[in-house]
């Protein structure tokens, strides 16, 4: 469809990625894709960059300039960190958004533009409209179709399958056709926090890809970081002084940590059902 989307997460999760699948599954996908981060740009140039300018309409304006919707015409504009815009850039989003209609700078004349709008932010909007620093009208007119990227450390079942990604990515971008990592090493990562999120993982990676011996990811490899996890992967120690017993009740720590104490999702993820993690629960005394 040609619906808004906003997609809400925090930095590193991926935001920009759902924007690029959405519009090359879109049928836009020929046309422009335009991303604009708004953060990047100074609030005095925010209209001009946004909307265009006529010559003349302030110092510089040596030429007539499209503006970047105008250039996504047809196609796509994501708008990147869209919490940052001034509210007097908001204003004039709001009105293209309501007619698809934009103004330039010094000029009196609208134009009309066809464009889907795919707007992104890591700021709670909800909290930006309490502090008057983001329009409530706006913030409905782009939260069509919400997105909810979560933190990676939310999102356990993706964990491996990115770092399976990222292993193909290195492999054929680093021409290490045998590069491998050991399972003591595959589980630290699997059971990493990942504050940084998907761009922390990918970033991980790829050094120890770099930095690694004969082509083999050790826990040696890895950064100091997941080693000193609070939640510390039991594969981090010693085999000889690891006992089931210890494994098991780590792993089910850390299944209830990660579930914020859920009974029912940790069992799940753990394999096991409720009943059985209650009991286990109980017999090593976890008090989480």
């Amino acid at each position: 469809t040609d619906s808004t989307v906003l997609v809400m997460g925090p930095s590193g999760t991926g935001k920009e990625l759902i924007g690029r699948a959405i519009h090359f599954n879109s049928a836009r996908k020929t046309r422009p894709f335009i991303i604009v981060n708004c953060g990047a740009i100074p609030e005095t140039l925010q209209e001009s960059e946004l909307f265009g300018h006529k010559k003349g309409a302030f110092t510089g304006a040596v030429e007539d300039k499209k503006g970047l919707i105008e250039e996504a015409d047809g196609g796509t504009l994501l708008l990147d960190e869209v919490g940052e815009l001034s509210l007097s850039a908001q204003v004039k989003l709001l009105r293209f958004l309501q007619n698809n209609e934009v103004r330039r700078v010094g000029e009196s004349n609208n134009r009309i533009v066809n464009v889907r709008v795919i707007a992104m932010t890591n700021r709670d909007l909800k909290e930006e409209i309490k502090n008057q620093k983001f329009r409530e009208d706006l913030y409905f007119r782009l939260n069509v179709i919400p997105v909810d990227i979560p933190h990676l450390k939310d999102r356990g079942d993706d964990i491996k399958l990115l770092i399976d990604h990222f292993f193909e990515k290195c492999k054929t971008r680093l021409h290490k056709p045998n590069l491998s990592i050991t399972p003591r090493a595959l589980k630290m990562l699997v059971n990493y926090s990942w504050p940084g999120n998907v761009r922390e993982l990918e970033n991980t990676i790829e050094r120890c890809a770099i930095l690694c011996d004969e082509d083999k990811i050790t826990p040696d490899d890895l950064p100091v970081e997941l080693a000193g996890d609070k939640h510390r992967s039991a594969a981090s120690v010693p085999d000889e002084l690891v006992t089931i017993a210890d494994m098991e009740k780590h792993m089910i720590e850390k299944a209830l940590v990660q579930h914020a104490g859920n009974r029912s999702h940790s069992a799940k993820a753990l394999g096991i059902n409720r009943a059985t993690l209650i009991n286990k629960i109980k017999s090593y005394n976890l008090d989480l």
